[in-house]
């Protein structure tokens, strides 16, 4: 109905009451805001309707289970008095819908731990973002090393680097950043699987982010099963 070019599989975001299950729809650019769509039986499926970045800003101060029901209010006032009084002065209710935190929560996973292999996609020069034909898959060697995997979103470290670190970088895919300067150090679980078949990672930042790769191949993906809570507790625990 949404006319994606590509749907696939986001995961599932458990909750007291109930689990949402997530899809998202993939256009022409790889690059441009995806369409996510939601199920509590993974049958009936509803757009999430993007929300402003202030509603989502405020979605991310809530702490918590998720309850599993879409149109459950939190009251702002329990978490942060401070928003909440902002809220009231400028005649707004201090409440936000599950549903806003749930984007939230979906946008703040794929921007810190959504990851693609390097070389799996190419920047045209026009600044758009499509699958590279001409992957086939990271050599078991390079499978093994966290400098070989992308986070696919707008980079940040990329443009702090020197004139002399970019000299070595192919603009058409070293546009991302990669995963070896993430914060803190030691966020991530690399492991092989079935003697040497298959490159697992597992974020320990948001426990139940897991990525896979079978090297040699064009096979990969990452999937999201957890309770939508960051771990707050990592740097205390490496």
């Amino acid at each position: 109905d949404y006319r994606f070019e590509r749907v696939w599989f986001w995961g599932c975001i458990q909750g007291v009451r109930g689990a949402y299950y997530i899809a998202e729809g993939l256009g022409p650019d790889r690059a441009a805001p995806r369409r996510r769509l939601y199920s509590l039986n993974c049958l009936d499926w509803s757009l999430l309707t993007p929300a402003s970045r202030e509603k989502v800003a405020r979605a991310r101060q809530l702490k918590g289970r998720f309850q599993g029901d879409p149109s459950f209010q939190y009251n702002l006032a329990d978490t942060s008095a401070e928003a909440a009084e902002t809220l009231l002065e400028g005649g707004k209710e201090p409440v936000i819908k599950e549903e806003t935190r749930l984007i939230a929560t979906i946008e703040q996973i794929d921007k810190a731990v959504g990851i693609v292999p390097r070389g799996a996609f190419v920047k045209t020069p026009l600044g758009s973002v499509h699958e590279n034909r001409h992957f086939e898959g990271l050599s078991l060697v390079e499978a093994k090393k966290l400098c070989s995997y992308f986070h696919f979103t707008e980079p940040v470290n990329l443009k702090n680097k020197t004139l002399l670190e970019k000299a070595n970088l192919d603009p058409s895919t070293d546009f991302l950043d990669s995963l070896e300067h993430d914060i803190p150090q030691g966020s991530w679980s690399v492991q092989v699987e079935k003697g040497g078949t298959v490159v697992v990672l597992r974020s320990l930042l948001w426990l139940g982010l897991t990525f896979y790769h079978v090297p040699m191949t064009k096979q990969y993906g990452y999937i999201y099963f957890g309770t939508g809570e960051k771990n707050i507790d990592l740097p205390f625990m490496l």
